[in-house]
């Protein structure tokens, strides 16, 4: 993700703060609501921005200006990640589609939104869509994307070695006797970086929920081959597999050479002034990203991107995202391309070897600009993940030996309030009792109780928090760089508690995390690219730049914001913006806005998750696992 060289953009070109803010919303009168609308039968909620004491009429009117429904408000009070006070309508029982309906309550109206059984079709296709524009090392086909999105094929080849000098805090580091071909992949943000850590959980997420619905004909035709434009339609095989497998292919060239020795850092130096190095049979490590060696401005389309590109140097969490990706590959290929998967199968067990030879190999900032710095220096949930997947793939006991002796065993997020263990890039143990519960065949009874049981306490945790939020949003906890993300990833957590136990109420958890994404929230913001009346339109991205340059496209539908982060941020806009927020409103669609406003691959690929698991009983479900 973008941090540093951000070039200024004029103000006339960059997109304002909206208006309604945590200072001017008390005393009036606005209702925010999901943009988009509402399943037909389903909870349909939303929220009045007001301080009156009492209840007050509110009716729901068709596009037409006929009143459909009617009823009274329900006074909450002070929404504290809000700023201010609101009341809440619940017309859940009224279930006729239609589109353009509003709700109107004392003088306030909403947005127009639709109430239908496929709301959420669109959505997830082009959620999954994201992944095709951000392919590296391919050209973007207008008639895949249409015209305004078409681009050449950038960083085709892709071709690098390591970084070779001195770094920032003067630690020398030596070359690579080698050169990788690491062509493929997806840019990770709205800079055209590519990174491990973040490719592994963001490949995760689509073969994970390919996984759960690889049983269900009904649910996995949605993604038949040829369901979605991409340019291996017509290949027999599943277009969801086939978007994971230009990621998996990246992931898989990023691999050390074998035979290979290496000057690398070992322990945890992330205090001292100099690194010291040590040799190392550095075979079957994983380089830990690849990226430009300066930022480039923005905006700079990536195939006009001319900054000389290098290989970061390997790291145990790379190696450990590998194998764990890699193993998830073996299990949903075999059968589909045997040589394929045999290939991951192999790249997993030995970087998973290589790791637990290595197991202190952390990743350092080399070059000062160009790419993110997703360091990491808590590996223990990175070691249980990549066992749960070998174990996952193979059965094999020592991988059971090393996830049951693990301290993450059957882990889950906590969901306590303030609690930050949610699943992102460096927090990934949930990821592997998730695949756990996948595998039936690899838990006993009682462990598949206890994993199920982790799971559903922490969707209960999140539902209690929705109800201590004037939004409905289930997150009591502070929101911080990608909190979009988390909250998708939330939404993933009570999904799977819903499959466990068939409970609505962890369904409605998963609406109410669409609601607040889709503008149920205080700033009446649809953090979704072409999604509502106000949609995101200023992403930090180099490509999709029309803010900064008229002549670039904006974004595509489907791309998810960063969202609010009221953390400290280099940021600029970020600082302006925290001079007067709280929590919930602390954002601006502004294209410079990178801590706010950048859009992900580790973002996007929940929030496809949510929204095709929310398409599933119009897309032919009809049994839960």
């Amino acid at each position: 993700m973008s941090r540093l060289g951000i070039r200024s953009c004029s103000s006339a070109l960059a997109v304002s703060l909206l208006t309604v803010s945590a200072a001017s919303a008390q005393g009036a009168r606005a209702i925010h609501l999901n943009q988009t609308g509402f399943l037909e039968h389903g909870p349909k909620r939303a929220t009045v921005v007001t301080d009156a004491a009492g209840p007050f009429a509110w009716t729901l009117e068709t596009a037409g200006g006929a009143v459909a429904a009617s009823g009274e408000t329900t006074p909450f009070g002070f929404s504290e990640d809000a700023g201010h006070a609101v009341h809440t309508i619940d017309f859940s029982d009224f279930d006729e589609a239609g589109d353009g309906f509003v709700l109107k309550a004392d003088g306030a109206e909403s947005a127009p939104f639709a109430i239908a059984a496929d709301l959420y079709r669109p959505l997830k296709y082009d959620a999954l869509a994201f992944f095709y524009h951000q392919r590296s090392g391919i050209e973007i086909d207008a008639d895949l994307v249409g015209a305004e999105w078409a681009r050449p094929a950038a960083h085709a080849p892709d071709m690098a070695t390591c970084y070779r000098g001195k770094d920032d805090r003067g630690d020398a580091w030596r070359p690579c006797a080698y050169t990788l071909d690491v062509s493929r992949g997806w840019y990770d943000a709205g800079d055209h970086g590519k990174y491990v850590v973040n490719g592994g959980i963001s490949v995760w997420t689509l073969l994970n929920y390919y996984e759960r619905i690889e049983n269900d004909p009904a649910r996995r035709a949605a993604f038949e081959d040829g369901a979605v434009a991409i340019p291996e339609a017509g290949n027999g095989v599943s277009d969801l597999l086939d978007e994971a497998r230009w990621e998996l292919d990246f992931l898989l060239a990023m691999q050390v050479p074998e035979g290979t020795k290496m000057m690398l850092p070992r322990g945890d130096q992330t205090r001292a002034k100099k690194l010291k190095f040590s040799e190392v049979d550095a075979s079957g490590l994983v380089h830990h990203k690849m990226h430009d060696e300066n930022w480039t401005p923005l905006p700079t389309p990536p195939h006009l991107d001319k900054e000389k590109r290098y290989l970061s140097y390997p790291s145990t969490a790379a190696t450990l995202n590998l194998a764990a990706s890699a193993a998830q590959c073996a299990r949903v290929f075999r059968g589909v391309d045997d040589d394929y998967a045999a290939q991951c199968l192999s790249a997993a067990e030995k970087a998973y070897a290589a790791a637990k030879r290595l197991p202190d190999i952390l990743a350092y900032q080399v070059t000062e600009g160009g790419g993110g710095a997703y360091g990491d220096s808590t590996l223990e949930d990175e070691f249980y993940w990549a066992a749960a997947e070998l174990y996952a793939a193979t059965g094999d006991e020592k991988y059971r030996d090393d996830v049951t002796s693990s301290p993450h065993f059957l882990a889950a997020p906590k969901g306590d309030a303030g609690s930050t263990n949610d699943i992102f890039w460096s927090g990934v143990q949930t990821l592997g009792t998730l695949t756990l519960l996948l595998s039936p065949e690899n838990l006993s009874e009682k462990e598949r109780t206890k994993a199920r049981a982790a799971i559903v306490a922490a969707a209960d945790a999140f539902l209690a928090q929705s109800e201590k939020d004037g939004y409905g949003a289930p997150f009591g906890r502070s929101y911080n760089w990608g909190s979009n993300g988390d909250m998708a990833n939330r939404g993933v957590v009570m999904a799977y508690a819903y499959d466990a136990t068939d409970e609505e109420k962890y369904r409605s958890g998963v609406v109410a995390v669409t609601d607040y994404l889709l503008g149920r929230n205080p700033l009446g913001q649809s953090y979704v690219s072409g999604y509502g009346e106000n949609p995101m339109k200023a992403p930090h991205h180099r490509f999709w730049a029309k803010a900064a340059d008229p002549s670039l496209p904006g974004p595509p539908p489907g791309a998810l914001a960063g969202g609010p982060n009221e953390s400290s941020s280099p940021d600029p806009i970020s600082k302006r913006v925290h001079s007067d927020c709280v929590a919930q409103t602390c954002y601006a669609d502004e294209v410079e806005a990178y801590s706010l406003n950048e859009v992900a691959i580790n973002w996007n690929a929940p929030l496809f998750w949510i929204a095709a698991f929310l398409d599933e009983e119009t897309a032919g479900r009809d049994s839960h696992d």
